[in-house]
């Protein structure tokens, strides 16, 4: 079976901005989540293992030839996986430089997510973006 591809992000903030009520862009985050493709056991480490969340969440991290940003990610919970997935709309195909200029308050305050998500499901995507923005800074140093 082939994975739909991700939208980008303006695609996806209309998108979202077409769903009836919050019961749809869960649906439709749910449904992002399963588009991801399945992470490798090279990617299922340590290293990509984010801390702070209460589902399992992996977000793998890698430059292409181009220095833009790959990232693939998974999650054991539909929900979560959904905002792994919308964390890597955010991100991909970005520079490191891109992604560390990135506003991403004013991303999830677009997309309406903290006053919508439980507050152990916000402290996650926190964490998330916090453990991501930790990974771009290393590869400014490298």
């Amino acid at each position: 079976m082939a994975i739909a591809a991700l939208p980008d992000e303006a695609k996806l903030l209309r998108n979202f901005s077409r769903c009836q009520d919050w019961e749809q862009r869960y649906l439709y985050m749910m449904e992002l989540g399963e588009r991801l493709p399945p992470l490798t056991d090279e990617q299922r480490t340590a290293a990509n293992f984010i801390e702070g969340c209460q589902s399992q969440v992996w977000i793998a991290v890698e430059l292409d030839e181009h220095k833009q940003l790959i990232l693939a990610g998974d999650s054991d919970a539909g929900i979560v996986k959904g905002l792994v997935a919308l964390v890597i709309i955010l991100f991909q195909g970005k520079t490191v430089e891109q992604a560390l200029a990135t506003d991403v308050n004013h991303y999830f305050s677009t997309l309406a997510l903290e006053s919508h998500l439980t507050p152990s499901r916000t402290q996650g995507l926190h964490a998330m973006v916090t453990r991501l923005m930790k990974r771009f800074s290393e590869y400014t140093v490298a």
